[in-house]
């Protein structure tokens, strides 16, 4: 099928000078902060406040985003079946990556044997306090909780929480009532633009202060757990790196190649991001700036939507790999002895309890430990062998996690057969390219006054008739037109 874009024409995009763009600054703070934790651990240790409090400031928002912005896609499509069809085909893509995942990380651990010659005995191996209450955690984890916990005891309480599974769903059921409601729910829409206007507004307030927030998250990680782990576990560190980067190469980079597309040019153009994860060792700060980015670049408001947060919550591919390879290196070094078919049957496991922890603190330990208490042959408390390197290894979960739902939701909007390629190649090349009128629906520069501080993520787009508010959710034919994005139409 063919496809019309609105796109300009190719012209390069204005330089930004290396020096005021964020990203440098964001480095520039996470180098500083891993000298300062390095060189004095104790005043890194007390940068602690630095950290918490900007990664808290970030995850505040990541629920109203993520509802609004579900909601405001649902509410305005024309056909309800295209967003179910949409959730289905990311949930089968997610399993199949997770595997993939799992896959790659029992292979290499299976290669090198990291863990033979260590002899541990899990009888006397000592465990913190901090992580025995991740072990008990773990150990009263059921495989099919997470199935029970989608829907929450409260409308209000997923928000309280942070949980962003139990938000999708709530996001989901009400942006199908809204859909509808049809013309009467047509005001409420528009608020719900309104304030995700709003919210990135606040983001983007925020954001300034990433390089502050970074400095403090990483001096506090390397003045608290110090450079030795890193040396004394130093092969199954550059393991587990290697074998991430290998797997983003290799398999997502094959997922990109048959879209067309380069994965080195879309990390680099969210690259941002990536500094923001490296720093505070956890994506969901990211997760606004990949949505806003990818809607940018073409990609479909109600795929982004649907997409992004629940790929958070279920396409956790570096999680997978980090699962895989830990649980074969603990039974290495206790000496358990696993067969394929066992080594499978864990895989199987795993599968399920890693979506059990999605989104809980210390959710990697927690699927962790519900593994092994599962298949019951490997030791639980094994994991005090690997617990002190686990803030190592965060980064490098995040940073696969993210790239992973980044390209998933690309492939996704092609499964939909609503990907322009060509678009998104522009934008990831860094041209400038038109708005998407579907990016800014209730003319958001005049509502919120957004400034050149989100103008990346692509609000300012071309004035537009009333039209589109009174098609929204109408019943008018001429409403099935304006829902549609104006770069892609089949023909």
């Amino acid at each position: 099928m063919d496809h019309i874009t609105t796109a300009g024409p190719a012209t390069p995009a204005p330089k930004t000078r290396w020096y005021k763009q964020l990203y440098f600054w964001v480095l520039t703070a996470i180098l500083i902060g891993i000298l300062v934790g390095w060189l004095a651990p104790a005043v890194g240790i007390a940068m602690e406040p630095i950290g918490t409090t900007f990664v808290n400031s970030m995850k505040m928002l990541i629920g109203p985003i993520v509802f609004l912005t579900i909601v405001g896609g649902i509410a305005s499509v024309a056909d309800l079946k295209k967003v179910g069809m949409t959730g289905l085909k990311a949930l089968t893509y997610f399993q199949i990556g997770t595997i993939f995942a799992m896959i790659f990380g029992l292979v290499a651990i299976n290669i090198f044997r990291l863990g033979d010659g260590v002899n541990a005995d899990a009888g006397s191996i000592k465990t913190s306090d901090s992580a025995a209450k991740l072990i008990d955690a773990g150990q009263h984890q059921e495989w099919w909780q997470f199935l029970t916990h989608i829907i929450p005891n409260s409308i209000v309480g997923p928000f309280v929480e942070g949980d962003i599974l139990q938000i999708i769903f709530i996001a989901v059921v009400f942006g199908i009532a809204l859909n509808a409601m049809g013309k009467v729910g047509a005001p409420v829409l528009d608020g719900v633009q309104r304030l995700t206007g709003v919210m990135f507004k606040i983001l983007s307030f925020i954001m300034k202060a990433a390089p502050i927030g970074a400095f403090g998250a990483m001096a506090f990680a390397v003045g608290k757990y110090g450079v030795s782990s890193l040396t004394s576990m130093g092969g199954l560190i550059a393991l587990f790196y290697a074998t991430s980067i290998l797997f983003v190469v290799v398999v997502l980079g094959s997922v990109m190649a048959f879209l067309k597309l380069n994965i080195f040019t879309m990390i680099r153009h969210l690259k941002e991001e990536y500094m923001l994860i490296l720093g505070t060792s956890t994506a969901e700060p990211a997760l606004p700036g990949l949505m806003r980015k990818l809607e940018h670049a073409g990609v479909k408001k109600e795929t982004v939507g649907l997409v992004v947060p629940t790929g958070y919550s279920f396409n956790l591919d570096g999680a997978a790999i980090y699962l895989s390879l830990a649980a074969l290196y603990i039974a290495q070094a206790t000496n358990t002895d696993l067969t394929i078919g066992q080594q499978l049957g864990l895989l199987a496991v795993m599968l399920l309890t890693s979506k059990g922890a999605a989104g809980v603190a210390g959710g990697g330990f927690i699927a962790l430990t519900a593994t092994l208490t599962t298949i019951g042959t490997i030791p639980a408390a094994g994991i005090m062998l690997i617990f002190g390197i686990d803030k190592f290894m965060s980064e490098c979960r995040a940073l696969v996690n993210f790239t992973g739902n980044a390209v998933a939701t690309l492939f996704i909007a092609w499964w939909d057969r609503t990907l322009d390629a060509d678009r998104v190649r522009r934008v990831f090349a860094g041209e400038t390219v038109e708005p998407m009128p579907a990016e800014d629906p209730i003319h958001l520069d005049e509502v919120t006054d957004i400034d050149d501080d989100l103008t990346e993520y692509g609000h300012h787009a071309p004035k537009e008739t009333g039209a589109r508010h009174a098609g929204a959710l109408g019943d008018a034919a001429p409403s099935a037109d304006v829902r549609r994005h104006a770069y892609s139409e089949t023909v």
